[in-house]
């Protein structure tokens, strides 16, 4: 038998390669591919966040559940010095109180007896209890120093609308926002680094000398005392996050008071001797400085 040997390459001609398909594997069945799957997500960090999620879903029901509190505080303290607390409408001397909190203490702040407002514009209240329940539950600050912040807020939101209207902050509000933010602070300094308390008690008292001294040097010029009350939590509640927080938190609230006061100016609704007050703008620089640091 003869044997035959591969063609003899033509010169000239390139070599086809060789299309023939290759031989199967060995088997008698091939395996099919298998292709790497995702390993699937940890169930812990899942559950911690939903765990997070519900912890602020009723943060936002619980502040939005003690509107008619503010409201009511709002109403009575936003009297000049020297008179007594308001406790009915101003119109027909009907009761507003938490056993007859609708309509007064509603959204629609109507009396329900001659039907005119009561305290502050009807929405106010609700509308910065919402936005503030919202910040809180989208980007509050994490751990122990959370209750400190949402005490604070339920205390000062009341005191600012009272600020606004009569142009000072009571001490009804005031202490017992300082008194309750040092010691949930003092609560969570348990599970946490001692320099955060330390810090926040230097800040508070530090924050709340300096206010109070203007007070008593400039007099009109300077800060009010209740303005030196209400340092005592703020400087205490940027405190505990570090001293660039603190001090981030009085740039922005000095800037927004100087950014409002020039545009008065500019405007002519205010000259040089124009009293402003200086709470909101204490609550909204110590606000943002929490949610932008943390």
């Amino acid at each position: 038998m003869a044997l035959t040997g591969p063609p003899a390459a033509i010169p000239g001609r390139e070599d086809q390669p060789d299309r023939s398909p290759a031989p199967p594997p060995s088997g008698d069945a091939t395996e099919p591919v298998r292709q790497a799957t995702p390993a699937p997500p940890s169930e812990r960090p899942a559950g911690l966040a939903s765990a997070v999620t519900r912890t602020r879903v009723s943060t936002v029901l619980a502040i939005l559940a003690i509107s008619p509190l503010m409201r009511l505080a709002a109403l009575r303290y936003a009297v000049p010095p020297g008179l007594p607390s308001r406790s009915g409408c101003d119109a027909c001397g009907a009761p507003v109180g938490l056993t007859r909190p609708w309509p007064a203490l509603g959204p629609a702040a109507r009396c329900g007896h001659c039907r005119a407002r009561v305290g502050q514009p009807p929405a106010t209240v609700e509308l910065a209890v919402l936005a503030a329940a919202l910040l809180l539950a989208l980007a509050g600050p994490p751990g122990g120093a959370l209750p400190a912040l949402i005490w604070w807020l339920g205390w000062t939101i009341p005191a600012i609308l009272v600020d606004l209207a009569v142009h000072r902050l009571p001490d009804r509000l005031t202490v017992p926002a300082a008194a309750g933010t040092w010691l949930l602070l003092g609560v969570a300094a348990l599970d946490a680094d001692p320099g955060h308390w330390l810090r926040a008690v230097i800040g508070g008292t530090g924050l709340a000398l300096f206010f109070a001294s203007t007070a008593l040097l400039l007099g009109r010029r300077g800060f009010g005392l209740g303005d030196a009350k209400l340092a005592l939590s703020v400087g205490a509640l940027l405190g505990w996050h570090g001293w660039p927080v603190l001090l981030f938190g009085l740039v922005l609230t000095f800037g927004l008071s100087a950014l409002v006061s020039l545009g008065l100016l500019a405007t002519r609704r205010a000259n040089w001797s124009t009293h402003l007050p200086f709470g909101p703008f204490l609550l909204l620089g110590t606000t943002a400085a929490l949610l932008l640091a943390t």
